[in-house]
């Protein structure tokens, strides 16, 4: 089991410095007043017990994170100023700001802070020493700080100043968001209950071999879904008519198939399909099986029968990572078979036979669609962070905090 320093490792926090590096990168828009508004607060909440801990030990709670793509440039529209009011509502803690994360000013206003108090910097990509992982700059975000947390799973991916290159300076540790992250993940793939499933769908094969490459030789059963599934189909002589799909990768995952054989990972993929001419809502549709594709239509969807085998599958397993939907579940009828396997994984989810993890964006939202993303054990809101640890990698942001 991988060991990893947390809060609790720091010691007595009273009077002390904290730096906290979260995910504030939330979804926002301009009311009828021009003000800039949180439309998603998902992160927020995410990094609100951590930021309460922190308070409630007496720490002085400095809240560092980016936004956008400043590109080291002071850009107003990606300022985090708008975000001290909902980081105070959901804290439930005053919350002020400075327009700056480094420097004498900066570490004049905390020196002034009382003890449980939260300070929100600013974005700390308006330097473009972050994103180089300038060790310069991650000396002047230590400065004013003792120690160091990291709350951002989201951004663990990125050998940063302020996720990599501060935690080699300052005393670091995983906050509690993170923590429960890194046991999650821990517990579905690093050291799983077997059989364990895999259920990756989405677009491209292309953006995911690395995943299936890693899984193969990790899981019990490979369910693949969604364009995915018709490259896999392809390459085993399927006519997938106009449907998407990479025919240049056919021998690629010919590979993958192979070597699931050789490591003993049965792989899933539909033999029932659901064909349309047309990719729009409530489009006229048809379900067959996979050799009676015509050249005019598109796979829009596993066919029920597949979809009722994949939930079949799943009884049999206790853990289950979920990436990708199984089809085009963003308009209806095509999001069937992803309602249908993700309720059946919510189910086991809820009856304890089943431990089941999910992450990326397309994921959590087909979920919340199924209606079950609370039944699942543990939903990842990273998207590039948590498909480089489905691909075995080592993130740079968790590195720094082993123990």
């Amino acid at each position: 089991m991988t060991k990893f320093r947390n809060i609790e490792s720091l010691g007595a926090l009273a009077g002390k410095r904290v730096l906290l590096r979260a995910d504030l990168n939330v979804p926002m828009k301009l009311d009828d007043d021009g003000n800039r508004v949180v439309t998603d607060d998902t992160r927020i909440k995410s990094v609100t017990p951590t930021i309460m801990a922190l308070a409630e030990a007496g720490a002085r709670v400095l809240v560092l994170s980016h936004f956008g793509r400043p590109k080291g440039e002071r850009v107003p529209e990606m300022s985090l100023e708008p975000l001290g009011q909902p980081l105070a509502n959901a804290t439930r803690l005053p919350v002020s700001y400075i327009d700056d994360c480094i420097g004498d000013e900066v570490g004049e206003v905390i020196d002034a802070m009382e003890d449980g108090a939260v300070l929100l910097l600013e974005n700390v990509r308006f330097y473009k020493q972050e994103t180089d992982n300038d060790a310069d700059f991650a000396e002047a975000l230590a400065a004013n700080a003792d120690f160091y947390v990291n709350d951002a799973f989201s951004c663990c991916h990125r050998a940063h100043a302020s996720t990599e290159g501060i935690a080699k300076i300052l005393p670091s540790a995983a906050g509690l968001a993170l923590e429960k992250e890194l046991n999650a993940l821990e517990g579905a793939l690093g050291s799983p209950v077997h059989p364990v499933a895999a259920l990756v769908g989405g677009a491209k094969v292309s953006t995911k071999l690395d995943v299936l490459t890693n899984l193969v030789e990790k899981v019990d059963h490979l369910i693949i879904g969604g364009g995915m599934a018709n490259t896999f189909l392809a390459a085993q002589g399927v006519d997938v008519g106009a449907s998407l799909c990479e025919h240049d990768l056919a021998d690629t995952a010919k590979n993958i198939l192979a070597n699931a054989d050789k490591a003993g990972c049965k792989i899933h993929l539909p033999s029932d399909v659901v064909l349309a001419k047309e990719f729009a809502a409530n489009a006229e549709n048809r379900t067959s099986g996979t050799d009676d594709v015509a050249s005019d239509e598109m796979i829009l969807d596993v066919g029920a029968a597949s979809a009722a085998n994949v939930a079949e599958a799943l009884e049999t397993c206790k853990t289950l990572i979920w990436n990708g939907p199984m089809g085009a579940f963003e308009i209806e009828p095509f999001d069937a078979a992803t309602v249908t396997v993700a309720k059946a994984a919510g189910s086991l989810t809820e009856n304890g036979t089943l431990v089941s993890v999910a992450g990326g964006g397309d994921t959590v939202a087909a979920l919340n669609h199924a209606g079950v993303a609370e039944q699942f054990s543990h939903i990842s809101t990273a998207g590039g962070a948590f498909l480089e640890w489905m691909e075995g990698k080592e993130l740079p942001g968790v590195q720094v905090l082993l123990a």
